[in-house]
């Protein structure tokens, strides 16, 4: 399974900056942007407010932590 990566542009703190993910973590931070009535750009910078290495690893960290969360929610209910 290929998943090439998408360089995609984003602004964040007043500063825009280019971020680089594989196409199925951008459609995640979508939905999940869509479920927390944010811009992918609000949730984007309060990743990059909290992280300590590079930000796409956090961001990928991010979805998957998300993700699980939904899991885990759904597999209580």
């Amino acid at each position: 399974m290929e998943s090439p990566i998408c360089k995609r542009s984003v602004v964040i703190n007043g500063h825009k900056t280019s971020v680089s993910l594989e196409e199925p973590f951008w459609h995640e931070m979508k939905l999940l942007a869509g479920k927390e009535n944010k811009p992918i750009s609000e949730i984007i910078a309060s990743i990059d407010q909290a992280r300590e290495g590079n930000l796409s690893s956090a961001i990928r960290l991010f979805v998957l932590d998300r993700c699980r969360q939904m899991r885990d929610t759904a597999q209580m209910a």
